[in-house]
């Protein structure tokens, strides 16, 4: 008789997962970045691409139509990809100064992934930082008490979010398969994007991160109506993504792999649009 199928691997983000609540160290590198070409952002502008590389990210907010005709408006032509790789030559270094100030962890994330590591299950990640930018993050959270066995940044591989590349990989190095015994966990639709596309379990964080982008103090005092039109929210948001469940931060995921197990055992698999 065969073994009753369970979740063997958790592949998680970073910012606005397990580190810094609303992902606010990248988004304002972003605004900082494209001002200093003379170009003003809207947080909105720098939160929308979120999660994808961030060559890319920087490239899809310069096709943003707003931003495309601040920049005609100030250089007299065209936004093109010597911009982007100038954008990018600024970005870098202010996201690496940002990450210091933004590193905390996310409260609850050490628990929950010590429960899921309780239960067997191994711990990857996957960012769309970039390797620079992550060796900033990677010494600070394992002084808090996180490590996961290693991350996969976008410019790791040939492409990034929302491909399925860096998970396939992840999951190759990890011996962990079929693809509905990985859940991915990720507070960004690239994110939830790379899982759908890999074939794996996807779960989105619908207030800890850049769908709300506000700090663990400011979400304590969101009044309860706004706390709840904003999950709504971020619920359509995840499931046109794609995600499977969709939970307030990563405090409440050991709960949300336990259902994803009792899914298994019951014969259901990723994609099945359960509701959040």
């Amino acid at each position: 008789m065969s073994e009753t199928p369970r979740l063997g691997a958790a592949i998680l983000d970073w910012a606005g997962t397990v580190v810094d609540h609303g992902s606010r160290a990248p988004m304002g590198a972003f605004v900082r970045a494209f001002g200093e070409f003379g170009v003003a952002i809207t947080i909105a502008d720098a939160r929308g691409p979120m999660g994808m590389a961030k060559l890319d990210h920087i490239r899809a907010v310069a096709a943003v139509p707003g931003v495309a005709a601040a920049w005609r408006a100030r250089h007299g032509r065209d936004f093109n990809e010597a911009d982007a790789q100038a954008i990018f030559a600024v970005f870098e270094p202010m996201n690496i100064a940002a990450v210091r100030e933004h590193a905390d962890m996310i409260p609850g994330a050490v628990a929950a992934i010590d429960a899921l590591r309780a239960r067997g299950l191994r711990i990857a990640a996957t960012t769309g930082y970039t390797r620079p930018i992550l060796e900033e993050v990677v010494p600070l959270a394992a002084a808090a008490g996180y490590a996961p066995e290693f991350t996969l940044c976008a410019g790791d591989l040939p492409a990034g979010r929302p491909s399925p590349l860096m998970m396939w990989h992840a999951m190759a190095r990890l011996g962990v398969w079929p693809a509905y015994r990985v859940v991915k966990v990720d507070d960004t639709a690239p994110g939830i994007g790379e899982g759908v596309a890999a074939g794996t379990w996807t779960i989105g964080i619908a207030l800890a991160g850049n769908t709300l982008g506000l700090s663990a103090e400011e979400l304590a005092a969101l009044a309860p109506a706004a706390r709840n039109a904003a999950r709504l929210d971020a619920a359509a948001m995840f499931a046109a993504a794609g995600a499977d469940l969709v939970i307030d931060s990563i405090a409440e995921l050991p709960q949300a792999v336990a259902r994803i197990d009792a899914l298994l055992a019951a014969g259901a698999r990723p994609m099945s649009r359960i509701s959040p």
